[in-house]
């Protein structure tokens, strides 16, 4: 998910009055990254019938993620010098086209090998989709109407990943899952028309090209690809008993370090990390990168709750996450008139309280806690994102020149994006550790309730044996029962575990953007 990625050269809009063409343009651009962030997550639904129609193991099926995030990753900070390369128009026009081949692609899937490659051409054109509709936010309207765009954009970047897994659960049970491919397609080709329609062309610098900053890009792209994987697929890997995990956490490393020291020497840097000696800078960026913790954190572990404690399938999963999605269509319009007469810092600080709160709420979750008792968690995140969205945009690029913007949008971008590629990884390895934890003080307590635990294995054997079984088999099937409860009360005390150290993230965001001095 992306912001501005504005090209030094465009002039500003100075006029209230935008042309019809312009916010045709506008909503095509928004319509593709619509489109890309949405199929950040519409996969979640479908992989075990993926998994299953390419016969491919559940490791191998994680890739499918995995491979767009990778190359999302890489795409954003090349999306702005390639825009000014190449001309908005022509490398929006030529990434859509790519965008719309690769779904394609990725529904006549032969393997998980060919479905993985397509997918991570997906990732690429659909990363550079998403901060180039920000791009044209900033270019094609005058600062009067800003916070309009604003707002449109942050329907798109928190709505679609809110109804992406309710979407393809939806496609796969009624259609297949061929299907959440070829929904890519029709408003592809109908943003390619409204584009071209609404954007003027600009001729092909190819001196920018050739004088690149080809260390930067080769670093950023083998660090930041690099660790992706490792964020996304080391928690399955065991982290660093994995020499896989271990190599490219070198990689990454090495690639890392030389890219700061390149972009800090060089004339003209791929992006501009000087910035980030701007303390109210950095603060916006820390920020971000707890929005992107939040948002995708979210997203990631309420439907794995859902699907390991109350074995919601992919439909009743999205009956959930929707009211998650659309309240924020009734508050996103409310949110630019408010920037007017309210300091957007605290409006950003009120965003990621409510986000805290509905995290808060969910620390105390039992087995009882199902769908219906989530609702009125999901209504104050639906309540908190846009407060988040638009201010912060808003925040972060105060004191920020027209020439730095390009840069700051670069970093801001990817702090969200590795923030959600972080609180993963994170979630993934404190719910295996805290079940563990919690499993095994279980286990220790039990001897205290001996009699309890002891009564209630004799009623569970008595009701195997009125079901048919022997005594010695109804003894070991209660036992076995015992076990599997023990183990869903530990997981389930491991999810409240992860909700209570995402309210704290959140409470630290708060903090910041309260005291920051804008």
């Amino acid at each position: 998910m992306s912001t501005v990625t504005e090209a030094v050269s465009a002039p500003i809009p100075t006029s209230s009055e935008v042309p019809r063409r312009h916010w045709i343009a506008l909503i095509g651009g928004l319509l593709g990254a619509f489109m890309a962030i949405l199929d950040i997550q519409i996969t979640n639904s479908s992989l075990k019938d993926i998994q299953g129609a390419l016969s491919a193991t559940l490791d191998e099926s994680s890739w499918i993620s995995t491979s767009y995030l990778v190359a999302e990753m890489i795409a954003i900070p090349l999306s702005g010098w390639l825009s000014m390369a190449l001309g908005k128009r022509r490398y929006i026009t030529w990434t859509t086209v790519i965008f719309t081949l690769s779904s394609l692609l990725c529904s006549i899937s032969w393997n998980m090998s060919s479905m993985i490659i397509f997918r991570a051409l997906q990732g690429f054109s659909g990363g550079a989709l998403i901060p180039l509709a920000f791009s044209l936010v900033v270019q094609l309207l005058p600062i009067q109407k800003r916070a309009i765009g604003m707002a449109m954009f942050g329907v798109t970047a928190t709505f679609a990943p809110s109804i992406g897994p309710t979407l393809g659960g939806w496609l796969t049970e009624n259609f297949s899952w061929h299907y959440i491919f070829y929904l890519n397609i029709p408003p592809a080709i109908l943003m390619i028309f409204m584009v071209r329609y609404g954007l003027d062309d600009e001729p092909l610098d190819l001196g920018r090209l050739l004088k690149a900053d080809w260390l930067g890009i080769i670093t950023m792209a083998l660090g930041l690809g690099c660790l992706e994987v490792v964020l996304e697929e080391g928690n399955r890997e065991e982290w660093f008993s994995s020499p896989f995990i271990i190599t490219l956490a070198i990689i990454s490393g090495v690639s890392l370090v030389y890219f700061v020291i390149n972009e800090l020497q060089h004339k003209k840097p791929l992006v501009n990390l000087r910035l980030l000696s701007n303390r109210h800078f950095a603060m916006s960026c820390v920020a971000y990168l707890i929005l992107g913790m939040a948002l995708l954190g979210s997203i990631y572990v309420l439907p794995l709750y859902l699907t390991q404690i109350q074995r919601y399938n992919a439909m009743e999963i999205g009956s959930v996450l929707m009211w998650m999605g659309f309240p924020q269509l009734l508050i996103f319009p409310l949110v630019p008139k408010l920037t007017a007469i309210i300091k957007p810092k605290y409006l950003v600080t009120f965003g990621f309280v409510m986000f805290g709160l509905s995290c808060f709420v969910n620390t105390h979750m039992t087995v009882d806690y199902g769908g219906q008792q989530l609702i009125f968690s999901m209504l104050l995140r639906a309540i908190g994102s846009p407060f988040i969205m638009v201010p912060l945009s808003l925040v972060a690029m105060q004191g920020i020149s027209k020439e730095q913007t390009p840069d700051a949008s670069t970093l801001t971008n990817v702090m969200r994006n590795l923030g959600g590629a972080f609180s993963i990884a994170i979630i993934a390895t404190l719910l295996d550790n805290k079940t563990r934890e919690h499993l095994a003080h279980i286990k220790t307590s039990l001897p205290a309730v001996s009699t309890d635990a002891w009564y209630q294995l004799q009623q569970q054997a008595s009701a195997f044996m009125h079901a048919g079984s022997d005594s010695a088999t109804a003894m070991l099937q209660a036992q076995a029962s015992l076990t599997a409860t023990m183990q869903r009360d530990a997981a389930i005390m491991a999810y409240n575990d992860v909700f209570l150290m995402m309210t704290a993230f959140l409470a630290l965001a708060a903090v910041l953007m309260f005291s920051s001095k804008s």
